[in-house]
């Protein structure tokens, strides 16, 4: 496995916010995190990226404790956008993006034309080949977004990270990034999703937080019940499964929760 978690326990303030997760994230996949707000994802994501230290439990990167690894040694492995990442430096479009090649120089390794080369690239898979020049605090959150992601991709991680990444977006960049990040090659995809059609959309695999604790995990057509839905997040829902196997997920409004015939089909 290219990333474990066995009984990871975090908590703060005398709460508990993550208590007693095991999960195995399979090399190449894309596992989506969903949960209601409060449910424990973005504190999830920071212990298994490292970030966190578990008062209970322990997280292994490519067999090795991440504990005994350096900042630098797991930013080779694993590149993470975060849900609120911002700088205040005035700095470029592309010197953000840059940033991304920070874990792979040092004194043996300067800057390159390979460097330049792979910037280019990831500024260009995200669309953004005119924003380069662009100062920072000059562009909109989704476009700010959208670099995160470029930064990410520039740091050639084996692991991407992403905490909520299409907030901010509209809908259009939210299908085309997450169609970005599902079709790297040879780059496994962990994501913190609010959106329940995008994990069904993208996701090989669905775990799902409730009140800290992981109550399910499996692909999405096993995983994401109207049973489920309503338990966790509280909503009424019908789920669908289309003919070539994927999940469309149709929400219904509060004020028509009269009991009635659910069309639902089993994929």
């Amino acid at each position: 496995m290219s990333l474990s978690a066995r009984n990871l326990t975090w908590s703060t303030g005398g709460h508990t916010i993550v208590d007693d997760v095991s999960l195995d994230v399979r090399q190449g996949e894309f596992l989506a995190i969903i949960g209601p707000n409060g449910s424990g994802k973005t504190s999830l994501i920071s212990l298994l990226t490292g970030l966190r230290a578990p008062v209970r439990g322990n997280v292994t990167l490519f067999g090795r404790d991440i504990k005994t690894m350096t900042r630098r040694q797991v930013s080779q492995r694993v590149a993470l956008v975060e849900q609120h990442a911002e700088t205040t430096e005035r700095i470029t479009a592309r010197q953000a993006v840059e940033l991304g090649r920070t874990p792979h120089l040092g004194a043996l390794t300067p800057w390159s034309p390979q460097d330049d080369a792979i910037v280019d690239a990831a500024i260009a898979e995200v669309k953004m080949d005119h924003f380069g020049q662009r100062v920072w605090h000059t562009l909109s959150g989704g476009e700010r977004q959208r670099l995160h992601i470029a930064r990410a991709l520039a740091q050639q991680p084996e692991i991407l990270v992403l905490d909520e990444p299409t907030n901010h977006l509209d809908i259009g960049h939210q299908l085309g990034l997450l169609d970005l990040v599902r079709r790297q090659r040879d780059l496994t995809v962990v994501a913190a999703l609010h959106d329940l059609n995008h994990a069904a959309m993208f996701c090989d695999r669905v775990a799902v937080m409730n009140h800290g604790h992981l109550v399910a995990l499996g692909p999405p057509a096993e995983t994401l019940s109207s049973g489920l839905i309503s338990e966790v997040f509280g909503v009424a829902a019908e789920v669908e499964c289309e003919s070539d196997g994927a999940l469309q997920i149709r929400y219904r409004r509060p004020d028509r929760l009269k009991p009635r015939l659910q069309m639902v089909q089993s994929c």
